[in-house]
């Protein structure tokens, strides 16, 4: 009988074994970050302000018999929801992921928590969204398109060198409506990416037809870069066209100083919302620190002087 136990226990434990083998792996990296910054001019004067980073990244996968490859990915980000029901931002849990395909049929992801859609995606400015860094002023609104849980987004198969097409859809949900996306990006020229997207806003009663444009070229040590992002809303009161440009100049594999503008255009504002940087960062061994002097002037689009701001941040991260 114990000869019996012994064979059977045997047996389990070589499935167990080949089945961990076919699951694939698993790996963990990590982030973390230092940061301290000023924000003065106007009301805003706040003083200084220390903030951290951390985050643990699970991303893990396989290939199955049939031939897709299956990848889980999610992340462990202390304090970073703050969405019901975790509205106090003390969840560890952040974005998460599902994604299945090959170079056959494409790529399909699930995003359970986080997703960006197909458009979305791209809407980050070629200045690195400088506005946000002043949106505690409370003088500004932003529009923003689609991110939502459990949406679906799907990378077609390579259609043609150099070009990659992707839609996403997220479903009706509780205080949401549905909302589609799709996008385009071009590499077929060395150093050249142009990407365009179009996609809805997902909030009732306020329809937001949103699209991007961005181009970004490098030639040696020098990168430059454009975006365009529009925002059409049903009341055209609220339309919005933020356009914004950087050049990045890489002085060696560790330094690189870059210099952004950007400029948001509010329908029924009297003036654009302007706002520069000037930054460098150095690089080694898995530890970046960078410094950055920012401007925002007009922030809520007239030319009220209390308005405008400076700041200026210093930061270390590390990657592990």
């Amino acid at each position: 009988m114990n000869n019996l136990k012994k064979i059977g226990l045997s047996a389990l434990a070589g499935s167990l074994v080949a089945t961990s083998a076919f699951a694939g792996s698993m790996s963990v990296s990590g982030s973390a970050s230092m940061n301290v910054e000023h924000t003065n001019g106007g009301a805003a004067n706040s003083g200084k302000t220390f903030s951290m980073g951390n985050q643990l990244t699970f991303t893990g996968g396989g290939e199955l018999d049939n031939g897709l490859n299956v990848s889980l990915s999610f992340v462990i980000d202390q304090a970073d929801d703050k969405t019901a029901p975790n509205s106090l931002g003390t969840a560890p849990f952040d974005s998460h992921s599902v994604s299945i395909g090959n170079d056959m049929f494409g790529t399909l992801v699930l995003h359970g928590e986080g997703g960006s859609s197909a458009q979305s995606a791209l809407d980050t400015t070629a200045a690195g969204d400088l506005f946000d860094n002043f949106d505690g002023t409370g003088d500004l609104t932003v529009s923003t398109s689609a991110t939502s849980d459990n949406m679906i987004h799907y990378t077609l198969p390579t259609i043609m060198d150099g070009v990659a097409l992707s839609a996403s859809y997220v479903p009706a949900g509780s205080g949401t409506t549905s909302a589609a996306a799709y996008a385009a990006t071009y590499t077929g020229v060395e150093g050249l990416t142009i990407s365009a997207g179009r996609g809805d806003g997902n909030t009732p009663g306020k329809t937001i037809e949103a699209t991007t444009y961005v181009i970004n070229y490098a030639y040696g040590p020098v990168t430059v870069g454009y975006s365009k992002n529009d925002y059409d809303h049903t009341d055209a009161t609220n339309d919005q066209e933020t356009t914004s440009w950087k050049v990045s100049y890489t002085v060696s594999d560790e330094l690189s100083i870059t210099y952004g503008a950007e400029s948001i255009d509010q329908t029924g504002k009297a003036e654009d919302a302007e706002f520069a940087s000037i930054g460098a960062s150095y690089t080694a061994g898995g530890m970046t620190i960078s410094a950055a002097r920012q401007t925002g002037d007009n922030i809520d689009g007239s030319t009220t002087a209390t308005k405008d701001r400076e700041r200026w941040a210093l930061g270390a991260s590390f990657a592990f």
